[in-house]
């Protein structure tokens, strides 16, 4: 790898400081719109509806659940993190430990 492809200390340490102070915030207003008021009514609903619909359809309760639980975490922030990198690592040809 040619040395000019690699940023020096002084530009890492900026681009860490940059990150360091932008997504704890970006995550925390996420977090807020997504959970906070209304939108947490909301999840509780949408995640109640989904359980309700798997017993309607003649699943088990311990089916429903895990259904219910993986649901739950798709709909996560830490799930829409997980599928975003997953998506980023997948458009550069790359296995995640999940798929291996």
């Amino acid at each position: 790898m040619p040395s000019d492809d690699i940023p020096d200390a002084r530009k890492l340490k900026e681009m860490f400081k940059v990150l360091s102070d932008s997504v704890p915030e970006l995550l925390g207003n996420v977090t807020k719109v997504l959970y906070e008021g209304k939108s947490g009514e909301e999840f509780g609903k949408a995640v109640a509806g989904f359980y309700q619909a798997m017993i309607s359809a003649g699943m088990s309760k311990e089916q429903a659940f895990a259904l219910t639980k993986e649901y739950m975490s798709n709909l996560s922030i830490g799930g829409l993190l997980k599928g975003i990198t997953h998506g980023a690592t997948a458009g550069r040809g790359e296995e995640s430990e999940t798929e291996k």
